[in-house]
């Protein structure tokens, strides 16, 4: 039987979330995209909080592209600076690092954030 896309991608986002976690003072900065939308939040595993999150809906724009996903990433910086979190560990939820989600790291990095 062949594997999806979709299973391909959890079985590497559990790989990932194996090796790392987030505390209240570094969370993990995670990653979701949709057909329509970017999401990110900022979450303490231990405690299993969100501290804060936003999103590409949040900002009123709809069909993202990399100038969006940059924009997020600078808005969850502020938020994150806000509530006083500066250094964060990055959890790219089993999507490869390029194209949207590196312009929301980019975007997250020019905001501030550390990692």
């Amino acid at each position: 039987m062949a594997i999806t896309k979709e299973q391909r991608r959890l079985r590497i986002r559990r790989g990932i979330r194996n090796k790392i976690t987030g505390t209240a003072e570094r969370p993990r900065l995670s990653v979701f995209k949709s057909n329509k939308d970017i999401y990110v939040q900022l979450i303490d595993d231990v405690n299993g909080h969100t501290l804060t999150s936003t999103s590409s809906a949040e900002l009123g724009k709809a069909n993202i592209n990399i100038e969006i996903s940059k924009e997020v990433g600078k808005k969850l910086a502020e938020k994150a600076a806000g509530s006083g979190i500066s250094s964060v560990v990055f959890d790219r939820g089993g999507y490869p690092y390029h194209g949207k989600v590196k312009a929301l790291a980019e975007g997250a990095r020019e905001g501030g954030l550390k990692f």
